[in-house]
C-alpha cells in the first residue's frame, strides 16, 4: 500500500500539478484486486475547484482522472483496473509476491531489523514489589509487561537495564514486624534457611512463610488504622527499622526478624521470577537510594521544597497539582523521597538515555509530583524518564484489589488456575502473557481463564498450536521435481493473503517500538495466525509441485511467529 500510494502521490502532482493526501486500502474480497483508491473521485472535483480542465475545456470526470493515471503508472509490479464510476483497483503480479517472500525468508533478522535505540543504554524498571509481601496478580501484569517492552528495545538496537525497586524499609514493614512480634513470631519461623542454614528451603516452604507475613501486615494495617496505642507504637518501631537498617545492626531480636524476613521476601521474589522466565540485573532496595534522595530534596529548600509543620513538602498547586510530604516530621524520607532518589541512583549507575517506570495507573498524580520537584533542579533527567501506567487486573466478578485489606488475587493463584486447565507450564505461562499483553497497556483487563487456554480463539494457546503446526510441515525433507515436470508457480489467493499479512511485519515492529506497545505484535500475530489457518486449509504443501515454494512461505510464516512470539516472552515448544 505505500509503494502505491507514494506512486500516486508522486503522479498526480507531475499530471495534475496539485498535491492532495493519497488514501490506498485494501481491497474487498468480491472485488478480486489486492488493494483499491478513490483518489479519481476526490481529484475530479479537486480539480473543478481548481479550474483545472482538459484541453477542451471540459472537467475532469472520475474516470478521465482514473484513465490518465492508469496510462501513467509504471514501475510497480501491480496489474491495474478501474471499477465502477471510477475506483482504482490494483492486482499484484505473482512476481511481486515472489520477491517479497525472497525478501522475508533470505535474511529475516536483516529484514526486520530496527536500530531506533542503536548505543542508547535504557533503564526499565517494573515488577516493584514490596519485601514483606505477597505478590498479586499486578505484579504478575506489570513483570511480564515490563519485560516485554524491554525485549521490544533490546530489539531495536538498545542496552536495556531491567531494574526492580521495592520497600524494605517504610511504614508497611513496621506494621508487619509489629504484629509479628505481638503472634510471637521470631527470625527462625520465618527463615528461608534450612535447618542447617547451609541451604533454602523448598520454593513452596518459601512462599508459605511469606504468607504468614502477609497476614501480619493485614493485622498491623488494621491495628494502626484502629488503635492509637498501636499506631504510637508502629510510628516508634518504624524509626527503629530504619536505624537498624541504615548502621546494619544485627543485634537484636526485632533486628534479626527484619534481616531474615527481607532475605525470606527476595528469595521469594526470585523463585517467581525465576518461573516467569524474567530476570533482573537490578534491585534497588528503597533503603539503598533513600539518603541519596534526602539529600537532594535538602539541597533545595527553600528554592524547590519548603518546611510545613515539621516536615518539608513540595507545593504542588503552584504548578497545577497538589502538595505531598518528601521527608515528614519524624525526619523520615516518604515514598516521595526515595523515589527521587532513586532517579538520581539509576543516572549514577548507569548514565541511561532513557528510563521507562512502570507502574500502575493509581500513582499518575504521585509520579507527576515527584517528576515536576525534580525538573525544577534536575530536568535532563526528567526530560529522559517516561512513566508508563496500566490499570488493574480482575477476574471476572472481582472487586478492586486490596493488599492492605488483604483481599487481593494472589500471583501464583492466577498460574495455578491456568495449570489446573494446561497441565504444562510453558503453555500456562505462554496463556497469561498473551491474554495480559494482548491489550493496549492503560486500562483495566478482566482475566478469562478458560478464554486464556482456548485452542480456537484469539489466545496463546491457539498461537502456539498455529506455530507448532508449521513446524510440522516443514519437518522432513521434499523432492525436486525434474526439469520437465515443473510447472510455473502461479499463487493461488491464500498464497498471496499469506505472503502480504507476513511482509506488514516490520511496520508493526516499528509501531510497536515507537509505542512501546506490545499489544500490537500481539494482535499482528493472531492475524497472520488466522491468515495461516486459511493457507492451510486450501493450499497442499508436501508432496505437491510446489513444494519447495510452499514451504518457503511457511518458513517465513514460523520465523515471523517464533520472533514475534519471543517479544512477548513466549517460547514455541517442539511439539503440543
Amino acid at each position: 500500500m505505500e509503494e502505491i500510494q507514494a506512486k500516486l502521490q508522486e503522479l498526480v502532482e507531475e499530471l495534475f500539478g496539485v498535491q492532495v493526501a493519497v488514501q490506498v486500502a485494501v481491497a474487498p474480497e468480491e472485488s478480486g484486486a489486492d488493494y483499491a483508491t478513490n483518489i479519481a473521485m476526490q481529484l475530479a472535483g479537486r480539480l473543478k475547484v481548481e479550474g483545472i480542465f482538459k484541453e477542451d475545456g471540459t472537467p475532469y470526470t472520475p474516470r478521465d482522472v482514473a484513465m490518465k493515471i492508469v496510462e501513467a503508472f509504471s514501475d510497480l509490479p501491480f496489474d491495474i483496473q478501474i471499477a465502477g464510476p471510477g475506483f482504482l483497483n490494483f492486482i499484484s503480479q505473482d512476481e511481486y509476491f515472489k520477491q517479497k517472500l525472497t525478501d522475508i525468508s533470505g535474511d529475516f533478522e536483516k529484514n526486520i531489523s530496527l536500530d531506533d535505540y542503536k548505543n542508547q543504554t535504557v533503564v526499565c524498571e517494573f515488577s516493584d514489589p514490596n519485601p514483606f509481601k505477597v505478590l498479586h496478580v499486578g505484579h504478575l501484569y506489570t513483570s511480564m509487561m515490563g519485560d516485554s517492552i524491554s525485549r521490544l528495545v533490546e530489539f531495536a538496537g538498545g542496552k536495556v537495564i531491567r531494574a526492580n525497586f521495592g520497600g524494605d524499609v517504610g511504614l508497611h514493614v513496621a506494621k508487619t514486624l509489629w504484629a509479628m512480634q505481638k503472634q510471637g513470631i521470631s527470625a527462625r519461623d520465618i527463615s528461608a534457611k534450612d535447618l542447617d542454614g547451609n541451604g533454602f528451603v523448598s520454593s513452596a516452604e518459601i512462599a508459605k512463610r511469606v504468607e504468614v507475613i502477609a497476614k501480619n501486615y493485614v493485622e498491623g494495617t488494621k491495628a494502626y488504622e484502629d488503635d492509637e496505642q498501636a499506631k504510637a507504637e508502629i510510628t516508634e518501631l518504624n524509626k527503629a527499622i530504619y536505624a537498624i537498617n541504615a548502621d546494619n545492626l544485627h543485634d537484636t531480636p526485632l533486628a534479626d526478624l527484619y534481616w531474615t524476613g527481607r532475605e525470606l521476601s527476595y528469595r521469594y521474589f526470585e523463585d517467581f521470577y525465576q518461573r516467569l522466565g524474567v530476570k533482573f540485573d537490578k534491585y534497588y532496595p528503597e533503603s539503598s537510594v533513600a539518603s541519596r534522595g534526602v539529600s537532594e530534596v535538602r539541597a533545595h529548600i527553600p528554592d524547590v521544597y519548603e518546611e510545613s509543620n515539621g516536615a518539608i513538602v513540595f507545593v504542588g498547586e503552584r504548578y497545577g497539582l497538589h502538595t505531598r510530604v518528601f521527608i515528614n516530621n519524624e525526619g523520615l524520607p516518604t515514598y516521595e523521597t526515595k523515589d527521587v532518589g532513586l532517579l538520581f541512583t539509576k543516572n549514577d549507575d548507569y548514565h541511561f538515555d532513557k528510563s521507562i517506570v512502570i507502574t500502575g495507573n493509581d500513582i499518575i498524580d504521585y509520579m507527576k509530583v515527584v517528576l515536576k520537584s525534580v525538573s525544577l533542579y534536575a530536568p535532563e533527567l526528567v526530560e529522559k524518564t517516561l512513566h508508563i501506567t496500566h490499570g488493574n487486573v480482575r477476574l471476572p466478578g472481582n472487586e478492586k484489589m486490596s493488599s492492605r485489606k488483604g483481599n487481593f488475587i494472589k500471583a501464583v493463584d492466577v498460574l495455578d488456575a491456568v495449570l489446573a486447565l494446561v497441565p504444562d507450564e510453558k503453555v500456562a505461562l505462554a496463556a497469561i502473557k498473551y491474554a495480559f499483553l494482548k491489550y493496549k497497556i492503560g486500562g483495566n483487563i478482566e482475566f478469562d481463564v478458560q478464554e486464556s487456554v482456548s485452542t480456537t480463539g484469539n489466545s496463546g494457546v491457539y498461537l502456539l498450536y498455529s506455530a507448532v503446526r508449521a513446524k510440522k510441515i516443514l519437518v522432513g525433507n521434499f523432492e525436486v521435481p525434474g526439469e520437465a515436470e515443473k510447472l510455473e508457480w502461479r499463487l493461488a489467493p491464500a498464497e498471496k493473503n499469506l505472503i502480504r499479512k507476513l511482509a506488514e511485519y516490520k511496520n508493526v515492529l516499528a509501531e510497536a517500538v515507537a509505542e512501546f506497545a506490545p499489544h500490537k505484535i500481539a494482535n499482528y500475530l493472531y492475524e497472520t495466525a488466522q491468515e495461516f489457518s486459511r493457507f492451510y486449509e486450501n493450499v497442499k504443501v508436501n508432496g505437491s509441485e510446489f513444494e519447495k515454494e510452499r514451504r518457503e512461505i511457511v518458513k517465513a510464516y514460523l520465523l515471523t511467529m517464533e520472533h514475534g512470539l519471543n517479544l512477548l516472552g513466549i517460547e514455541v515448544p517442539e511439539e503440543m
